[in-house]
C-alpha cells in the first residue's frame, strides 16, 4: 500500500512529512500525540483534523 492509499485526503506534503518519519499505515499513528505531528514540516491543522478522522473511521485516535 503507498502512502495515497494509506493516507486519503491528506495533502501531498502531509504525507511526504509522515513518511519522512516511517508512518506509512494509519494504525501506526494510533496513540500519537498531534502535537508531535505538528512539529513535522508538512503538517499542519487540517492535516491532523483528517488524520483524527481517518484514524476514527477504524477505531484508533490520536494522543493528546
Amino acid at each position: 500500500m503507498d502512502d495515497t492509499e494509506a493516507f486519503p485526503g491528506l495533502s501531498n506534503p502531509a504525507k511526504r512529512a509522515l513518511a519522512g518519519v516511517g508512518y506509512t499505515e494509519p494504525a501506526q499513528l494510533d496513540g500519537v500525540a498531534a502535537s508531535e505531528l505538528l512539529r513535522l514540516h508538512g503538517m499542519g491543522p487540517k492535516g491532523i483534523r483528517v488524520l483524527r478522522e481517518l484514524l476514527a473511521e477504524r477505531g484508533l485516535s490520536l494522543g493528546d
